[in-house]
Formats: C-alpha cells, structure tokens, sequence
C-alpha cells in the first residue's frame, strides 16, 4: 500500500470547498453508473457540468455518459497506459486555477481503475481531493449477497496467472471476513475452480452478474454447486463473486502439517518434541482432530 512521502508525515487539513482566497482548482472524484444510468446522480451530472476537465478512462465511453445528460466539458484522456505521462499536464491545470472532475468507466474512480496516482500528486500539491458517493458494483453486490456484510475485505480483480492466483487465495482462505472479488467473463471458470480448489468445495459463495442492468441476476450456492451449474450454462457480462469468510480458520501450524503424511507427521513430532511413538500419535490426532486409531494405523502401516 502507498504511503506518505516523509515530508507529508505532517497532519494536514483540507477543507474541501474554497474560500474566497483559495486559487488552486479542486480535483473531484465523480462515480458513474455501472450499468443503469438512472443511478447517475444530481450532484454527479452538476460536477461535471461545471468543472474545466473531465479526466477520462475511455473518452469515448464517457462521451456516451456526456450526451446522454447534456454535459458539454472538455475530455482529457487518464488511464493505466498513460498515467506517467498525463500526471504533470493534469496537476499544471489544477495549479492555474482550474478543475478537474475524474471518471472510470463505471463506479467509484480508484476502485478497480486507475485514480490513486492522481489523488496522491493532486495531495502532494495541497489541492484538494473532493469525492462523491455514487456507484460501487462491489457494495451492490455485497448488500443483496445475502452473505454477513460486515467485517468484509475487497480484493477486486486476483492476478492473471494461474500460479499467482492460486497463491493468492492461498492468503485469503483463513479470513474470516466475507471476500468481495471483481472479474471478467472469460476468466470467470478459471477463478471458480481455483477458489474450489484452496477454498473446498463446500465454501459458500454468490456471483452478482450484470448488476443494475436489464439481465442482473444472482446466483447463489456452494462452490461445487456452482461449477456444476456453469458447465452447462454459460454466462457472459462482468461479475462480481462474494464468498463466505471462513468460520473455522487454521492456524499456521496446521497449514504447516498439511503437507506430511500421518505417518512422516508423527516421526517429525517425535523428533521436535523429542517423544515417544505413542505420544506423537496423540498430539498429532489433536492437530489434525482425527482419531488416535486412525494415526496409529497408518503411522505403524496397518490396514
């Protein structure tokens, strides 16, 4: 995660709307629909009437937003591919006096979309940061999941390679706060199946799919069920998958212990704990909360 810079360690107040003294333009963060645009708020549509820029994702996206509610702003193009080379020209325009008012797609800037660089350069020049409340395709889907929204953790989008992704929720599967996930169509059954595979199959979960739009639906039910589901109906559109905490955690130990047979199990307590056979066995049923007999048959390889 960013952190201030060492010369930020200050505590610094703003105060989001200007004085009659203050020259410096405002950034405002400005959520657009995620699918309905009904949802596009009053504030939203007055913002980005007034200010001098819109900082756009996809201008051409955004322009359809535009026409749609009459708003004539000038469009300046920000997103992950040229965000390096767009930061100096923005925050030049908010030092002259003027502001700038920046969209994703869809949703909350900053949020799954680029955003974060612009907000922290607008700070490190004591400009202020204006958000507004809107759109948020994760809490829509959180609050009609059905699943405890809160305490809940957002990961949005997991890593593209297979490897990554399965080390990834590697690190999630003890949480016990609900998981909120972002993904795409053509990724949807390999995240599913991975998820199946670090999670368990009985880990309970809801897909929200095409959400705020004419096709919204949800689906709901366990890992297995899910997948079984999938393979004979296909879905299309964006996602976002909600999945149970977990409410019974193991600790590291026990993930340590996953990896050795009972018996190899056994003969490392016994060397650790410097114990006898019949000691070992005992700890290790009690970590794996399994039956003594059941250890002690396969550490002395009966059948």
């Amino acid at each position: 995660m960013a952190k201030p810079s060492q010369d930020q360690a200050e505590v610094k107040i703003q105060r989001s709307f200007k004085g009659p003294d203050d020259h410096a333009g405002q950034l405002y963060l400005v959520p657009t629909p995620i699918g309905n645009l009904d949802d596009m708020t009053f504030r939203a549509v007055a913002t980005l009437k007034s200010v001098d820029f819109i900082a756009a994702e996809d201008t051409r996206h955004t322009q359809k937003l535009l026409n749609h509610f009459g708003i004539d702003t000038k469009k300046i193009s920000f997103h992950e591919h040229n965000t390096q080379s767009r930061l100096a020209e923005l925050v030049d325009i908010l030092q002259s006096g003027q502001s700038i008012a920046q969209v994703s797609d869809a949703g909350m800037p900053s949020i799954s979309d680029p955003g974060m660089e612009l907000v922290q350069a607008a700070l490190d020049q004591g400009i202020s940061v204006i958000p507004l409340p809107g759109a948020n395709a994760g809490l829509t889907a959180l609050i009609a999941s059905g699943i405890p929204p809160q305490p809940f953790y957002f990961h949005g989008f997991l890593p593209r390679g297979k490897s990554q992704m399965k080390d990834c929720l590697q690190d999630l599967v003890n949480k016990r706060e609900t998981l909120v996930f972002y993904e795409s169509p053509h990724r949807l059954k390999k995240c599913l199946k991975a998820m199946n595979q670090v999670f368990g199959p009985d880990r309970y979960l809801v897909i929200g799919r095409e959400l705020t739009k004419e096709y919204e639906e949800f689906i709901r039910g366990e890992l297995k069920e899910i997948l079984n589901y999938l393979e004979t109906v296909p879905l299309r559109g964006e996602f976002v998958i909600i999945v149970a905490g977990n409410d019974n955690p193991q600790s590291q130990d026990q993930q340590d212990w996953q990896a050795y047979s009972l018996e190899d199990h056994v003969a490392k307590i016994m060397a650790d704990q410097d114990l006898s056979s019949k000691a070992a066995i005992k700890e290790v049923a009690k970590i794996r909360q399994i039956s003594k007999r059941q250890v002690y048959a396969a550490y002395h390889d009966l059948d």
